[in-house]
C-alpha cells in the first residue's frame, strides 16, 4: 500500500485540502485532482473506486465533497478503504461543519491528523481517539501552571486599580489643601518630614505595602528591605510601579521637579518569576518502570507485571569512557538482564555497568542508549499504587454510580486519570461530588476522572454520578493512567566513575513510573 496523496475536494474538482505522501509536483497533483470528477461514475455506491492508467482513485462522498485517495495500482485495496474510513471519521471531529467554508476553516487541523494517520504511504495502526490525543497533546502541568499566572495576572491588576484610586485621592487632597491653605506638597521641608511611620495623616499614609506579597517570596523581600528606611512618598514608588498611569507620572515629575528623589523598584526577573531550565548535563541517565496491571472489579489481581529500563545519553564523545555504580532495593522477583555488550561478571559481582572493552566509549548522540532492563513479578494487591472501586446501584429509571480510590504512601502519583466507560447516553452524567475535576468524552462515552497529584494530604478520594437506567458491567474496564517519580525497584545511579581518571563527570537522572496498561475489569 502506497498513498500518494489524501486530499478533500469538491464536487466540481477544486482541492480544498490536499495532504502528499511522496514527492510529487504540483502541476501533477493539480493534473490528477481536476481529472478525477471526469472519471466518477453515477453510482451511489458507500465507498468505491476509479483506476486509470497510472493510478488509483479511492474515494468517499461527504455530503457535497469528496474524500480522496491517490494511490499506485498495486497498493492493497482493502488497506486503501480502512484508511479512507478512518480519514472520514476524522474530518467531523475537527471541521465544524462538511462544507467548503468549514474544511478551509480547519484545513492545518485536518493536516495534522491526516499525517498522525498516513507516515510515508502507509497507514498508522491508531485509532480516532489515538490520533485526537496525538494531536491535541494537553498537558496538566501547562494548564496548572497558565492558572497559576492568570491568577497573578488578575492580583496584579487588581492592585493597579487600587493604587490608582489612591493617587487620584491623593492628588485631589493636595490641590485642596492648597486651594484651603493646609499643608501644601510644595514645600519640600514639610514633606520630607514624612516617613512610612506615618499613619492617617499626610501623603503616603496607607500606602498597600500587601502589594510587595503579589509575585514571589524574594520580590517580597526586596520591597520590605527598601521600605524599612525612612523614604518620603511611599505610595509614589509603588503606585510607578504598578499604575503605569499618566496621572502617575505627571505626579512623579511634579514631585521631581519639586526636588524630591525618586525611587524606582526593580521589577523581578525572568529568572525570579519563573524557575529557570536547568543546564542540559553531558550524561543524562533515564530510568523508567512501566505497569502492566489489570484488577478484579471484586477484588484480587489478574496481572501485575512492572518492567524497567535504564538508558543512556551521553553528548560528548570525551564523556564516554566511564561507568556507572547501580543500586536497587532488594524484592523478590525482580530480574536484570543487561546489554550483550556490557561486562556481566563486572555487573553481577560489584554492581557496576561498564562495557566489555573498557578502552571503547559509550556512544554518543541525541539517541537512548539501551544499557539494562529488569521485570517484577509476582507481587500481590497491596503493593498495587492506586486502588478503585466502582460500587453501581440501579434504582429505579437511575443508576447511582459511586466511585473511590485509595493510593498507597509509597508513591505520589501525579496527573491522575481514572476513565470510566459509560453507556449510551445522550446527555453528560449528573456528577454529585468529586474530588478532583471531570470531563465527559461523548464520543468514547466515558467519563474521565482527573487529580492533578496524588500525597499526603489525598491518599483517598471519591466521586459520585448519576446516569440512566444500565447494566452495572457497562462500567468497566476503568482505565487508570498516572506518572510517579519514584520506582518499585528504587533502581538509581550512585556514582559515574571516569576510566581516564580526573573529576566525576556531571550527570543527571531521569526517574519515572509509568502507566502501560491498568485497568479494573
Amino acid at each position: 500500500m502506497v498513498v500518494l496523496a489524501a486530499s478533500i475536494i469538491s464536487k466540481s474538482g477544486t482541492a480544498l485540502v490536499s495532504r502528499q505522501f511522496v514527492d510529487m509536483s504540483r502541476i501533477r497533483i493539480e493534473g490528477l485532482l481536476a481529472a478525477f470528477p471526469k472519471l466518477v461514475g453515477s453510482g451511489g455506491k458507500q465507498h468505491t473506486f476509479v483506476e486509470t492508467e497510472n493510478v488509483r482513485y479511492v474515494y468517499q462522498p461527504i455530503e457535497a465533497l469528496y474524500l480522496l485517495l491517490i494511490t499506485n495500482k498495486q497498493s492493497n485495496i482493502v488497506e486503501d478503504l480502512g484508511a479512507l474510513t478512518l480519514l472520514a471519521k476524522l474530518i467531523p471531529e475537527y471541521s465544524p461543519s462538511l462544507d467548503e467554508e468549514g474544511v478551509c476553516k480547519a484545513a492545518f487541523e485536518l493536516l495534522f491528523a491526516f499525517d498522525e494517520t498516513i507516515s510515508l504511504g502507509y497507514k498508522e495502526n491508531v485509532t480516532v481517539a489515538q490520533v485526537k490525543q496525538y494531536c491535541e497533546m494537553e498537558s496538566h502541568e501547562e494548564r496548572l501552571h497558565k492558572l497559576v499566572m492568570q491568577s497573578k495576572i488578575n492580583e496584579t491588576k487588581d492592585v493597579m486599580k487600587r493604587k490608582a484610586s489612591e493617587i487620584d485621592k491623593n492628588k485631589l487632597d493636595k490641590s485642596k489643601g492648597d486651594k484651603g491653605g493646609f499643608m501644601s506638597l510644595s514645600g519640600s521641608k514639610n514633606f520630607s518630614d514624612l516617613t512610612l511611620s506615618s499613619s492617617g495623616a499626610g501623603f503616603g499614609s496607607g500606602s498597600g505595602l500587601e502589594v510587595s506579597t503579589v509575585d514571589s517570596d524574594s520580590y517580597s523581600s526586596k520591597f520590605k528591605g527598601r521600605h524599612a528606611a525612612p523614604t518620603t512618598a511611599t505610595s509614589k514608588g509603588l503606585g510607578m510601579q504598578l499604575g503605569k498611569t499618566q496621572r502617575a507620572s505627571q505626579l512623579m515629575q511634579s514631585l521631581q521637579a519639586e526636588g524630591e528623589v525618586i525611587l524606582d523598584d526593580v521589577p523581578p526577573t525572568v529568572g525570579q518569576a519563573k524557575s529557570s531550565l536547568p543546564p542540559t548535563d553531558p550524561i543524562t541517565l533515564i530510568i523508567e518502570e512501566k505497569l502492566n496491571i489489570i484488577t478484579k472489579r471484586d477484588g484480587g489481581v489478574t496481572n501485575f507485571d512492572v518492567q524497567g529500563t535504564l538508558s543512556l545519553q551521553i553528548r560528548n564523545q570525551e564523556d564516554g569512557l566511564i561507568q556507572f555504580q547501580i543500586e536497587n532495593q532488594d524484592i523478590p522477583g525482580l530480574n536484570f538482564k543487561t546489554h550483550p555488550n556490557i561486562n556481566k561478571e563486572l555487573f553481577n559481582n560489584r554492581h557496576i555497568i561498564g562495557l566489555k572493552d573498557p578502552n571503547r566509549p559509550f556512544p554518543t548522540g541525541q539517541n537512548d542508549v539501551g544499557l539494562m532492563k529488569w521485570r517484577i513479578q509476582g507481587m500481590n494487591e497491596s503493593s498495587l499504587p492506586l486502588t478503585v472501586n466502582c460500587w453501581p446501584s440501579v434504582s429505579g429509571r437511575e443508576t447511582s454510580v459511586n466511585i473511590e480510590y485509595e493510593a498507597t504512601e509509597r508513591f505520589d502519583l501525579q496527573n491522575v486519570v481514572i476513565s470510566v466507560p459509560l453507556p449510551a447516553v445522550r446527555e453528560p452524567p449528573n456528577v454529585l461530588q468529586i474530588d478532583g475535576e471531570w470531563r465527559y468524552d461523548a464520543r468514547s462515552s466515558a467519563l474521565e476522572w482527573s487529580i492533578l497529584l496524588i500525597d499526603n494530604t489525598n491518599r483517598s478520594g471519591s466521586m459520585e454520578f448519576v446516569v440512566p437506567s444500565a447494566d452495572p458491567s457497562a462500567f468497566f474496564p476503568i482505565t487508570i493512567g498516572f506518572t510517579a517519580a519514584k520506582t518499585f525497584s528504587d533502581v538509581k545511579v550512585v556514582n559515574v566513575i571516569p576510566l581516564r581518571g580526573g573529576a566525576t563527570p556531571k550527570y543527571a537522572q531521569r526517574i519515572q513510573l509509568v502507566t502501560d496498561i491498568y485497568q479494573v475489569v
